[in-house]
């Protein structure tokens, strides 16, 4: 008989087996006719392949994240805010991604440096067509992954923690425009959509009326 517990922790990979099909065919079907996405903050915004290196780590942090939550911390509520975090937007992600077939034209053509960043780039242009990019998942997990960390009673204390996921994400961020993976539109979306979803999951428990109102009598009190 499998557990209440593992059987909850086995929704994780099912869900990515179906997020990457879900994926993949959108990759394969939005190839041309889509939605250019551009503001003139992308053009201001230089190239620079050294953000490769924070970009491959999201893959690294998501994991560790998820890993931690799903094996090393005992609060299944916090668990559950990551997971309910991190699947709603991948979820609304391919859902805007089908309804509204999207991509850039910002990738330059040419290199003015030629290093083995530059060269990991290329594999990445390779591998990553520049379509279904809005909200960047890149950046929303990243946040989702950092805010998990931020609220997590267990790393309260664990400042390098909290600051060095606080630094990666934020790197992370910076790279997908960097790299010219992602439009600043693309970036402020996933902060917003973010933004909206942890006010949902992360809403602060209320207190019961009757030690609300002793808070208040105390505060007058006091007054």
């Amino acid at each position: 008989m499998f557990s209440r517990k593992l059987l909850s922790r086995m929704i994780v990979p099912v869900y990515i087996v179906i997020y990457l099909l879900g994926f993949s065919w959108l990759e394969s079907k939005v190839t041309y006719g889509y939605h250019v996405i551009h503001c003139g903050l992308d053009s201001l915004i230089p190239f620079c392949e050294y953000f490769i290196i924070p970009y491959i780590l999201w893959f690294v942090f998501i994991l560790a994240v998820v890993l931690y939550f799903m094996f090393f911390n005992r609060n299944e509520r916090e668990y559950w805010q990551l997971i309910l975090n991190l699947g709603i937007g991948m979820t609304l992600f391919l859902i805007i991604s089908w309804v509204y077939p999207n991509g850039h034209a910002l990738r330059p053509e040419t290199f003015a440096r030629d290093n083995i960043f530059v060269d990991m780039v290329k594999v990445l242009y390779t591998i990553d067509t520049p379509t279904n990019i809005l909200p960047s998942i890149h950046v929303y997990n990243s946040i989702a992954a950092y805010m998990a960390i931020r609220n997590c009673e267990k790393l309260q204390s664990r400042r390098w923690v909290q600051r060095g996921s606080f630094c990666l994400s934020c790197l992370i961020v910076l790279g997908t425009m960097f790299l010219k993976q992602h439009t600043v539109v693309d970036v402020v979306a996933a902060i917003v959509l973010n933004l909206i979803i942890y006010l949902i999951i992360y809403r602060p428990a209320r207190a019961p009326e009757p030690a609300r109102s002793r808070q208040l009598s105390g505060l007058g009190q006091n007054l």
